[in-house]
């Protein structure tokens, strides 16, 4: 092995959501093994400022701005053919950079984070070519094409098509595909037919997501009981578990325990989460310094997510913090966990009302659920177990 390009959809830095969680931890490994060259683009000005922090440490650095309107990426996808998530991180200046590094003849592997950066891989590439899709994209998308008006189930339809069309393309030419977990992998096997496909994991900082590390604490202190949901929230399975939950669990809790406050916590939230603020017993707040303080805080953590892909890291985190969750059948169906002894797993949002109430009232077992939950993540869920299998995989350039 002599030098690997290592390609992202947002730079890597600073590791505060879920993608970037992974990436990051990949990264470090891939930084162990070989001089990395990281091309990447940053969501904003703060993204930027903090890949240029980074940049000694590796072989070279592309970070760019990513500001292209979606409507313009819309135009370039009907005129080429393209899926919008190719033309929305389509760049010269990326494919330039890329091309450079390649005629050095320094590049012997290219790991690929994310399937919107595939397009940046010549199909001529003699090297490793690994692909980590995450998830699979294009079955997100092709459950959105059942809901909605008419033009944007055509937009999605459209969307989901053409992407499979592209990550059954790129699993053809890499030498190994990976997915977030063995459903996610599954599912592809079955989709695409490939046989070059594997899961790797993610994992957690189980020293960090601790409920005894050092970290600010809630105040003032809300009044019990507190439900916490996290998550990036103009993301729209959030936005859409987020405002499930509230209209529709909220109310059948609060009934049981009236007091009751569910805490939607994370960055930029769209008008539609901001206005849930009103309903009773409801809190939007936004981005917070450090979500461990409201993890902390929380009686019992919720994950109800009616679309969700690969592993949620809000349910390995609060998991770790010894929360008790209450996931979607969704949202806990990439964590090899048992429901019941390690978090709690609601069929439909009045199951999951039931459970959270049924949590409320039941101190004895939160606090068993919470610490059986910790127990599990760390046994289970630390980084270096996860991508243990990387070694291998780019030593040998393929699954085996």
């Amino acid at each position: 092995m002599r030098e690997i390009l290592f390609l992202a959809h947002r730079v890597p830095w600073p590791p505060d959501r879920g993608d970037k969680i992974r990436s990051f931890h990949i990264l470090k490994k891939l930084q162990s093994m070989a001089p990395v060259h990281v091309g990447a683009f940053a969501d904003d000005a703060r993204d930027l400022e903090c890949a240029e922090a980074e940049r000694a440490g590796l072989a070279s650095l592309h970070a760019e701005l990513r500001n292209k309107p979606q409507w313009f990426s819309g135009i370039e996808a009907l005129a080429s053919g393209k899926p919008v998530s190719l033309t929305s991180f389509g760049s010269k200046a990326m494919q330039d950079w890329v091309d450079e590094r390649l005629a050095s003849g320094v590049i012997s592997h290219i790991f690929v984070f994310s399937g919107q950066m595939a397009q940046y891989v010549p199909a001529g590439f003699d090297g490793q070519f690994i692909m980590d899709f995450v998830d699979v994209d294009s079955a997100k998308f092709e459950s959105y094409a059942g809901e909605g008006n008419p033009l944007m189930r055509w937009v999605h339809g459209r969307e989901g098509k053409k992407l499979a069309d592209f990550e059954v393309e790129i699993a053809k030419r890499a030498d190994a595909s990976l997915f977030v977990s063995e459903a996610e992998a599954a599912l592809f096997r079955e989709r695409s037919g490939a046989g070059n496909v594997a899961a790797l994991g993610n994992g957690i900082d189980t020293a960090f997501y601790d409920p005894a590390a050092r970290f600010n604490k809630l105040h003032p202190v809300f009044p019990d009981p507190l439900i916490v949901f996290t998550g990036q929230m103009d993301y729209r399975p959030n936005i859409e578990a987020v405002s499930d939950f509230a209209r529709n669990a909220m109310p059948a809790i609060r009934k049981v325990h009236p007091e009751t406050t569910f805490a939607i916590v994370g960055r930029n939230p769209t008008p539609a989460v901001v206005a849930l603020s009103a309903l009773p017993g409801v809190q939007v707040t936004g981005a917070v310094d450090d979500v461990r303080s409201w993890l902390s805080g929380a009686d019992v953590v919720v994950a109800p997510l009616r679309i969700a892909r690969g592993i949620q890291n809000k349910v390995l985190e609060a998991m770790a913090m010894a929360k008790p969750v209450v996931a979607s059948t969704a949202a806990a169906e990439g964590i090899d966990a048992v429901a019941g002894e390690h978090l709690l797993v609601g069929h439909d949002v009045s199951d999951e009302a039931a459970k959270v109430s049924a949590l409320l009232s039941d101190t004895d077992e939160r606090l068993r659920l919470g610490a059986a939950a910790r127990a599990y993540v760390i046994a289970h869920y630390g980084w270096d177990m996860q991508l243990a299998p990387l070694d291998a995989l780019m030593e040998a350039g393929a699954v085996k």
